[in-house]
């Protein structure tokens, strides 16, 4: 019924402004998910690796049945196989992450500061946690906008019903993504506001991937299979290269397994009988 009713107020809407407005729901998640700091300074342990368990699994399953199923549907017509523009779109992704990987300095949550990746720098190791979790949300952003851009092709496997469950998805494990950046802040020092702040600010990158993604496959529809597999890449790397290590690295991969599989299920009920 909600998706029903999202769909309905989304679709006279301009497919830009609608990527805009599913991205800062989506951002929005992520603050309420920031805002658990200002009411706790910890969380049980193996409930966050629960909770990043879960986040990886929504967007491995994401990653397949809302943009990768589609853009394999959309290389169906083209004059080469069908299966090149979703692998070299998807490999795209999964390399553009790394070189912002090797590039952008950050710090993966639980690890010492020695272990900080990209160029060296004498940032603060709170401003590394924030651009961690600011990095993975990029391609989350990316992937709601291509979406909504998707919608105006006008092809059965692109439509405004699949790309609302995609943010409503996406949405849902930003929760403990929020979660996830607000905390370890809290505990490395900051006040309660500071960490809250911070914490949703790492998501505000969301709408502005989402906007540039929407508005580049409306300008060139030829590049659709080639976005909506480059979004999928990107996730799956986060997903494999993060979220998954960091849900395990405490010992807790039972419950951390557990809540993929969960959030694996919840997304592939949503986009199979919503979308």
């Amino acid at each position: 019924m909600y998706n029903i009713r999202m769909h309905d107020f989304m679709k006279d809407i301009h497919p830009v402004m609608q990527a805009l407005i599913a991205t800062c729901f989506t951002w929005l998640v992520t603050a309420l998910g920031a805002a658990t700091v200002l009411f706790a300074k910890n969380i049980n342990k193996k409930l966050l690796d629960g909770m990043l368990g879960f986040a990886a699994g929504v967007m491995i399953a994401a990653s397949y049945w809302s943009l990768l199923a589609p853009a394999i549907e959309m290389s169906k017509d083209m004059s080469m196989p069908q299966w090149f523009p979703p692998a070299l779109g998807f490999l795209m992704g999964a390399v553009f992450l790394r070189v912002i990987d090797k590039i952008l300095p950050h710090l993966h949550l639980g690890f010492p500061m020695q272990e900080a990746e990209g160029i060296k720098t004498s940032w603060r190791r709170t401003t590394l946690l924030i651009l961690a979790v600011t990095l993975h949300n990029i391609p989350e952003g990316l992937a709601v906008g291509v979406a909504f851009g998707a919608v105006t092709a006008c092809l059965p496997s692109a439509t405004l019903t699949g790309a609302v469950t995609l943010a409503i998805g996406i949405g849902l494990q930003n929760f403990p993504e929020g979660v996830a950046v607000s905390m370890p802040l809290r505990r490395e020092g900051l006040s309660r506001l500071k960490s809250f702040w911070y914490g949703q600010l790492s998501g505000i990158v969301e709408p502005i991937a989402g906007v540039i993604g929407a508005a580049a496959v409306m300008f060139s529809m030829p590049i659709l299979p080639y976005a909506l597999s480059f979004a999928a890449g990107a996730m799956i790397f986060v997903v494999v290269e993060e979220l998954i290590p960091e849900s395990q690295k405490e010992g807790n991969a039972d419950i951390a397994t557990m809540g993929a599989i969960t959030g694996f299920l919840v997304m592939m009920v949503l986009d199979v009988g919503l979308g």
